[in-house]
């Protein structure tokens, strides 16, 4: 009687099975995991927003918050003025709407509002996914108190949260700090 070498197709089929359904239970929750890095990258992001904004406001008093995001960055070699103020790293820096570029699959924005004088009293910072269900599921703003809000709705919006008021109101609800 002769020895086999080798596998049966029946045996080949089963390890592939077995790897099928492995993948299917592994391959979700490897997208869960990425898609709960993202957001606490966009969350990271919008507290670093927040130093810079105070930072800025304390060293350019006659400009108030800044204006735009790219006015806390700058490219480098970076020079401190309020257009440029190099406080935070010129990747977040770039304009984060779904046209735009982004950070961690979130597109981020900062707006400062004048209030009387021309001064920027105000500001909101804004976070939302750039493709929605697969960088991220919740939006997430702050305003100049620092309280980090998120939308709990799973809005399936991808246009961060631009409105100083809508930030403050429903449907953001403050994160736990």
């Amino acid at each position: 009687m002769r020895k086999q070498k080798g596998f049966s197709l029946i045996e080949l089929l089963i390890v592939v099975a077995i790897i099928l359904i492995i993948a299917a239970i592994a391959i979700p929750n490897l997208l869960r995991a990425r898609i709960a890095a993202n957001e606490s990258s966009a969350v990271s992001s919008i507290r670093t927003i927040n130093t810079a904004e105070v930072t800025y406001n304390s060293s350019y008093p006659t400009v108030g918050y800044a204006a735009t995001l790219t006015a806390l960055g700058g490219a480098t070699p970076c020079t401190p003025a309020s257009t440029t103020a190099c406080l935070i790293d010129n990747v977040l820096a770039q304009d984060g709407t779904p046209a735009g570029s982004g950070k961690s699959g979130y597109g981020i924005v900062a707006l400062g509002t004048a209030g009387a004088g021309g001064l920027n009293t105000t500001y909101v910072a804004g976070a939302a996914p750039l493709n929605w269900n697969q960088t991220g599921i919740r939006r997430f703003c702050s305003v100049e108190d620092a309280v980090l809000r998120a939308d709990p709705n799973l809005g399936k919006s991808q246009t961060p949260e631009a409105a100083h008021d809508t930030c403050l109101g429903a449907p953001y609800v403050p994160l736990n700090q």
